[in-house]
C-alpha cells in the first residue's frame, strides 16, 4: 500500500518506503516497527496532497538530482534520487540503489544524473505527442562539482574510464543543448530527501516545495 502511494501522490515518503522494501523477505520485529512508524507519519499527514499550481506559463521542464554515495550500508551501493518539475509541478520522482558499486561520490552523482536524463527525455516525448514543445536546454541541478565537469568533459581518465558506457549518455545530451547542468547547492536542492533521513527542518523545506496540506 506505501509503494501505491509513493508511486501516485506521495513522494516525500519515497525513502523511507525504499528501505523498508529492502526487508519485504525476512523482515524483523525491528522492520515491522519501523515500517509502522512509517504508516502513522502517512495517517497522520493524510491531507498532504501534491501541489499543482502553475507559476510560470511557459512550458518549461527542470530536474533536481542527487546521490547517497555508499548509501546502502549493506551492499555499499549508492542510492539515487531526483525530481522533475514541468511548469513548477512535480510530475516525476524516484528514490532507488544504483545497480552498480561507484568508486567515488562523483561517480554516483553522474550515473544520478544520467538516470535523470532518461527520465527528462521520455517526458519530453510524452509532450511532443501532446504538441508542447519544452524549452531548451532543460536545466538539472546537482550540487557535485565533479559530476558536472563529468558531464562536459568526453575524454575518460583513469578515475572514469570504468564507468559503464551507458551513463555517458549525458554527455551527449550536454552537447546536443539538450540538457543543462548547473550547480546548486545541497540545502537547496529538492531531490536530497529522496536519498537520505534528512533533519526535521531539512525535510519539510524540500517536501513543502511540491506538497501541501
Amino acid at each position: 500500500m506505501l509503494l501505491f502511494l509513493v508511486k501516485y501522490s506521495r513522494p516525500d515518503i519515497a525513502n523511507a518506503v525504499r528501505e523498508l522494501s529492502k526487508a519485504n523477505d525476512g523482515a524483523t520485529e525491528n522492520h515491522m516497527r519501523m515500517l509502522l512508524r512509517v504508516i502513522k507519519y502517512v495517517l497522520m499527514t493524510k491531507n498532504k496532497v501534491l501541489r499543482f499550481r502553475v507559476h510560470n506559463r511557459r512550458p518549461i521542464l527542470r530536474g533536481f538530482s542527487d546521490s547517497d554515495w555508499a548509501g546502502d550500508k549493506d551492499d555499499c551501493r549508492s542510492i539515487t534520487g531526483y525530481c522533475v518539475y514541468f511548469m513548477d509541478c512535480l510530475v516525476a520522482w524516484k528514490s532507488r540503489a544504483q545497480k552498480n558499486v561507484t568508486l567515488s561520490s562523483s561517480e554516483a552523482e553522474y550515473v544520478a544524473v544520467s538516470e535523470i536524463c532518461s527520465e527528462i527525455k521520455f517526458i519530453k516525448m510524452i509532450l511532443k505527442f501532446l504538441k508542447i514543445e519544452v524549452d531548451e536546454p532543460v536545466k538539472i541541478y546537482c550540487d557535485n562539482v565533479g559530476a558536472i565537469f563529468m558531464s562536459h568533459n568526453a575524454k575518460a581518465g583513469a578515475r572514469t574510464k570504468h564507468i559503464d558506457i551507458k551513463y555517458h549518455f549525458i554527455r551527449e545530451q550536454v552537447e546536443n543543448g539538450t540538457v543543462e547542468i548547473i550547480f546548486v547547492r545541497s540545502e537547496e536542492n529538492d531531490a536530497d530527501i529522496f536519498t537520505k533521513n534528512v533533519g526535521k527542518m531539512a525535510f519539510v523545506n524540500h517536501s513543502n516545495k511540491f506538497m501541501k496540506e
